[in-house]
């Protein structure tokens, strides 16, 4: 039997959120994981509610299947995978591999790669081919809507600094994603970048476009609170398409050509439709979103018309470490993007808002 470390004994049952199938998420007491050599409990300090976990309640296609998709979810499964929390135990070899010690606090990767296949093996682990997300994939990576989360041996962990501000833990993960978005956009110095859509992600990729320091960077959404603080965090110019024409202006700025940079962060289709009409001939345009219906469009503007660069952003590869710097660092702000809190027990309410209440951008569970 290998042998367990723990910061103190733990309890046999915890409470949890267990996404049985879309509509039906229930409060539950569970098992608490047991893990084995390599691995982490982690104590859950906080866990964001992501706009994935929003569209998997909803039963969107991109996640339970159909339409000619399959299925990118094994139920019944704890959600949850913006998370962080104390180190309660740990497996053999895990300290020495992670270079953790009980009682510290860290964050895991989204993603929990097999290490096998050709995308691992070439260090492209973000599209690992096997794919197991915290929060999708029932014993492989349960996620953290819950009191305790097990880190399986393949997990990508940190240690967050003793000094790092706790109350910014959960927008690691975010941040992480925006960061890798931004790099995707290798923008230039005389660039003009749009941001499309300034959610909890799209307000990341605002204030990392920031440090680019682009010739003009402008926010677009359709929610004054999230507009006034994009300008707070960086944007020259913030646009609301349900206010005005938002392709017409970008065009009007420059001199007719549109945007060398367009970062499409909503999710919504007629954010596509925009940003195609708004770049320029051999722009830039960056996908990271996840739709919850498709998109039409007449491909030939990507090829035949503007001979676009289109290229898609996913999770976070390689950039835990400079998003946990930049925010121990205050070089990027989340104390206004995390909006909400609320305790395990009120995850229903806590889902009510961060869909529908429009003041809310990020909303975290504390267990």
């Amino acid at each position: 039997m290998s042998k367990v470390e723990t910061l103190f004994e733990l309890p046999k049952k915890m409470k949890a959120v267990v996404n049985y199938a879309p509509g039906d998420f229930r409060l539950e007491e569970v098992d608490v994981p047991e893990i084995g050599p390599g691995e982490v409990l982690l104590k859950v300090g906080g866990c964001g509610i992501c706009a994935g976990d929003i569209k998997t309640f909803h039963g969107a296609k991109r996640i339970w299947g159909g339409d000619g998709q399959p299925a990118y979810i094994r139920p019944p499964v704890i959600p949850g995978h913006e998370f962080y929390g104390q180190v309660v135990a740990l497996g053999e070899g895990a300290s020495e591999k992670y270079g953790l010690s009980l009682g510290d606090w860290a964050v895991s990767e989204q993603i929990v790669p097999c290490g096998q296949c050709r995308f691992c093996k070439r260090g492209e682990y973000w599209m690992c081919q096997v794919h197991y997300i915290y929060g999708f994939f029932r014993d492989e990576a349960d996620g953290a809507f819950a009191e305790y989360v097990r880190l399986p041996k393949n997990a990508l962990n940190w240690k967050l600094p003793e000094d790092f501000p706790l109350e910014a833990a959960a927008y690691v993960e975010p941040l992480g994603c925006a960061i890798h978005a931004v790099e995707r956009a290798d923008i230039q110095l005389d660039d003009v970048v749009v941001i499309a859509g300034l959610g909890a992600l799209g307000l990341g990729m605002l204030q990392v476009a920031r440090i680019k320091n682009p010739k003009l960077l402008i926010g677009i959404d359709i929610k004054e609170k999230r507009l006034e603080l994009a300008q707070k965090l960086g944007a020259d110019l913030v646009l609301n398409p349900a206010r005005e024409d938002v392709v017409a202006k970008v065009k009007e700025l420059t001199d007719g050509y549109g945007c060398d940079v367009y970062i499409h962060a909503s999710g919504h289709p007629k954010g596509v439709i925009q940003g195609l009409d708004m770049i320029r001939k051999l722009g830039r345009y960056v996908e990271f979103s996840v739709f919850s219906e498709p998109t039409t469009v007449d491909w030939s503007i990507i090829g035949d018309v503007k001979e676009i660069d289109i290229r898609g952003a996913h999770l976070s590869p390689y950039t835990y470490p400079t998003a946990i710097r930049l925010l121990k660092e205050g070089i990027v702000k989340a104390d206004e993007i995390i909006t909400h809190e609320f305790p395990l027990e009120e995850f229903k309410k806590a889902m009510e808002v961060a869909e529908k209440d429009e003041n809310a951008i990020r909303v975290v569970l504390k267990p």
